[in-house]
């Protein structure tokens, strides 16, 4: 008998069914990823290059069908699945320019001959991944992590198992060591356990606040180094002089990325009371045009949620907030049939001490908040544990950068966008957040020895 099985969220079948890894086959996991990074360490930029380009072409070749798999198992729309393969295709062939001059030496006057940093590569990077974006989650880590000459551990969420174990081909069909980026079929029991081993050197998570806590604090223990891209409310700020249309369209799409699944989508819209009617009817319309449907059909916009008990604590949220004073203007609603789908919802009226306004909402549920003017909806994009991403909208933009740099406290601020990742950029949060950086030249050298080098 199978220890688990994933199930298709928007058919509620079962697709396949795995045993877990015992210790001893975790153990032998990490010895041969180990053995295959102490030759890995000492291959060229170049030789690494050539399998990332490969691997780059193998997913943009087989982008429909890895797209299928992403859909089957989290429910994500198949446009957007597709997306991702083609995004992972990016930074694999982003870090296969750029790695090399992102970690040259650097060199520093000193009263040395000669001294300079040279970055070294750790070794077994431990990666914790999440379902909503199976594929790009691992990819923003691995390409960077394998250019920089280290070895991949991954541990997948148990239902996008077979995400996990579709990565881990292509690494070896584009020419990888076999070994080198390792798939674990485990569940969070064994992770003091795989930490703990001498062998692993570092990790990296991607998930909720409380699992990076528990995972920090493992990782102390060990004092093994980490990285934490934990939970976001991410505050979308319409500012006095905001191009409403343009507003409205970016925070919606932002909202309902992912059907709503992702940490840095448009949680808090937080309007003036000068706009707030106007900006709330432009989001209403928009977001009644949004229909839930077959997550395989190409026209679809909003998938199925991932699991029944996510699409059950979103909606307990809802409701709570409703019961509260929200008031519900579409959606809010499980709907009848079969597949753990959630329509698109817009609460108004959220205040302080709802779960709308305190709590990460992981779904398709736009909640506005209403501010008496700029300073006040500053201040409640400010009021939250969490400091991931954010948006402001502003027709000046020396006024909106000004304030995206001293005023908003968050990773990143995208003005008059929605909130989006980008291999040239650095990714990461503050606060409840989690800390350390992905992406861009930040990201490469999270998981590096930068050790000085001094020449008498």
């Amino acid at each position: 008998m199978a220890d688990f099985n994933t199930i298709n969220p928007a058919t509620e079948e079962i697709i396949s069914e795995f045993n877990l890894m015992s210790n001893d086959e975790i153990n032998n996991k990490i010895d041969k990823t180990y053995d295959t990074w102490s030759q890995w360490k000492q291959s060229s930029f170049e030789r690494r290059a050539e399998s990332m380009n490969v691997l780059a072409q193998l997913l943009i070749k087989e982008k429909e069908d890895l797209g299928k798999v992403i859909t089957t198992e989290m429910g994500k729309p198949i446009t957007q699945s597709i997306s991702e393969i083609e995004k992972c295709a990016w930074v694999c062939e982003y870090y296969a320019e750029n790695a090399e001059h992102f970690l040259a030496n650097d060199f520093i006057d000193s009263d040395a001959s000669e001294s300079y940093v040279h970055h070294s590569p750790l070794g077994i990077v431990l990666a914790i991944m999440p379902w909503n974006f199976p594929f790009w989650q691992v990819f923003r880590f691995a390409a960077p992590g394998l250019m920089a000459g280290n070895a991949a551990l991954l541990k997948h969420s148990r239902n996008t198992t077979q995400c996990g174990l579709e990565i881990e081909k292509l690494f070896m069909k584009a020419g990888f060591p076999d070994h080198l980026f390792t798939a674990l079929i485990v569940d969070s029991k064994p992770i003091e356990f795989i930490i703990s081993n001498p062998k692993i050197a570092a990790v990296t998570l991607t998930g909720s606040t409380g699992a990076g806590k528990s995972v920090a604090s493992i990782a102390g223990k060990y004092l093994k180094k980490t990285v934490l891209e934990l939970g976001g409310s991410d505050p979308y700020v319409i500012l006095n002089d905001a191009d409403l249309d343009l507003a409205a369209q970016m925070c919606v799409t932002g909202r309902l990325i992912n059907t709503g699944q992702s940490c840095i989508a448009a949680k808090r819209f937080i309007v003036t009371e000068k706009n707030v009617v106007e900006f709330t009817e432009k989001v209403k319309s928009l977001l009644s045009s949004k229909n839930y449907g077959n997550p395989l059909d190409s026209d679809v916009e909003l998938g199925s949620m991932a699991r029944k008990d996510l699409r059950e604590e979103l909606h307990e949220q809802v409701s709570k907030s409703i019961k509260l004073g929200a008031k519900c203007l579409i959606g809010g609603e499980i709907p009848q049939g079969t597949g753990y789908f959630y329509p698109a919802t817009l609460l108004t009226d959220v205040t302080k001490g709802m779960p709308a306004f305190d709590d990460e909402l992981f779904g398709p549920v736009a909640c506005i908040i209403t501010a008496k003017d700029e300073e006040e909806a500053i201040r409640i994009a400010n009021d939250s544990d969490f400091g991931l991403g954010s948006s402001l909208f502003s027709t000046n933009h020396g006024r909106a950068k000004a304030i995206a740099e001293t005023q908003i406290d968050a990773g990143c601020t995208f003005i008059n966008s929605f909130v989006k990742s980008d291999p040239r950029l650095p990714f990461g949060g503050v606060k409840q957040s989690g800390f350390g950086r992905e992406l861009s030249f930040l990201g490469i050298k999270e998981f590096v020895n930068a050790k000085t080098i001094y020449l008498a």
